[in-house]
């Protein structure tokens, strides 16, 4: 039978002055596996920027940007900026376990930064949970303790598409994420071929990463509406949300927003004025964990669903993302694949997959400390 930990006064006096004493950050770049195509971009390498806090009761916290130029309008070099100049002056000697304080403080400096605030805001939580001996989706209510997660196929030829998707399902996969957006046709032709192959024991969601006119995606619906596609996900420019609203009224596979949400207005505005059937969430777009319950908690009263995606980052950060969509039953769906084609993650065991089913390590806090500082 397990001991029970007992919290006497002195421990109580112990956590009360928890504090961090020193911050230190390492930028790292990943080469891919597998180089990807989407509808707006190659890509082919990604740097993360790591945090790393120490504590005076020898507790040590991680945290970990992505920024991407196109997606959240950051470069490395400006992620390291914020943290000397913002993050490591409001943090540095902070008690983690003032994390509201701490973050509201942070995003009121740095609303143009949202994955170098999404890195402070891990930290903030992993020293949290640390502290309090348990796994960070426990800390938050453990709606659930496992997830499936879909596994994308970047922009290829036809027999490319259809020979990486018997690949991914003979590795247990079960649902797929298909990009395009470059030639509505093509992108048809795609979805017939793989529901053909490989028939109704997949999912199949489709993403257009903006790449549609109002005409493309109805084209697309009309083509593929017996085809059994889950979901369309951003099919027109994310600027634009009265276009997307137009697509989600004029087709009936529920779509998505992503490209079109990077703060809890834009999720207001969507769900308020019925834009969107669901959300795709990324804890790099929007500022980190915080941000994302209150995200998700707008589109929980407007009665629309939520999705966790992400970008091309480290386990690190897709261990956040989990444990988010783990503590929330209004999230029903998880894209959280980018760290799989990573060539050199430092934390590639931050998460465990069987067959497409995403675990936590059960570790407190994120579950997993990198060992590169």
């Amino acid at each position: 039978m397990p001991t029970l930990k007992l919290f006497t006064s002195a421990n109580i006096e112990f956590y009360r002055f928890m504090q961090i004493t020193r911050l230190q950050i390492l930028s790292i770049e990943m080469k891919l596996a597998e180089p990807y195509e989407i509808a707006y971009e190659k890509v082919h390498t990604c740097t993360n920027v790591f945090i790393r806090a120490d504590t005076n009761i020898g507790i040590t916290g991680f945290g970990c940007a992505a920024p991407d130029k196109m997606v959240t309008g950051e470069t490395v070099d400006s992620v390291k900026e914020c943290f000397y100049g913002l993050i490591e002056p409001v943090l540095l000697k902070s008690d983690p376990f003032r994390y509201i304080f701490l973050l509201d403080q942070l995003r009121g400096i740095m609303r143009e930064s949202p994955s170098a605030l999404a890195m402070a805001d891990m930290l903030l939580f992993d020293l949290a949970g640390k502290a309090a001996g348990v796994p960070l989706y426990k800390y938050f209510g453990a709606y659930r303790e496992s997830i499936l997660t879909s596994i994308t196929i970047g922009i290829l030829p036809l027999d490319e598409t259809l020979k990486r998707a018997g690949e991914l399902i003979r590795q247990g996969y079960s649902v797929l994420k298909l990009k395009g957006g470059k030639n509505v046709d093509e992108d048809i032709r795609k979805i017939i071929s793989l529901r053909e192959n490989f028939g109704n024991n997949i999912e199949i969601r489709f993403d257009a990463n903006q790449g549609y006119t109002l005409s493309d995606a109805v084209k697309f619906f009309k083509k593929t509406g017996n085809y059994n596609v889950e979901l369309l996900e951003q099919p027109t420019p994310g600027e634009n949300m009265e276009l997307l609203g137009r697509v989600s009224s004029h087709v009936d596979i529920p779509v998505m927003a992503d490209e079109s949400i990077t703060s809890l207005r834009d999720v207001f505005k969507l769900t308020r004025d019925d834009l969107t059937d669901m959300i795709n969430i990324k804890l790099m777009k929007v500022g980190g964990i915080n941000e994302a319950f209150q995200i998700n908690a707008v589109a929980k009263a407007a009665k629309v669903e939520s999705m966790i995606g992400c970008m091309d980052e480290s386990g690190l950060a897709i261990s956040a993302g989990l444990h988010v969509a783990l503590s929330r039953p209004n999230i029903k769906y998880a894209d959280l694949d980018g760290h799989l084609d990573l060539l050199n993650d430092p934390a590639r065991n931050a998460v465990i997959i069987r067959k497409g089913v995403l675990y936590p390590t059960e570790k407190p806090g994120l579950g997993f400390d990198p060992d590169i500082f």
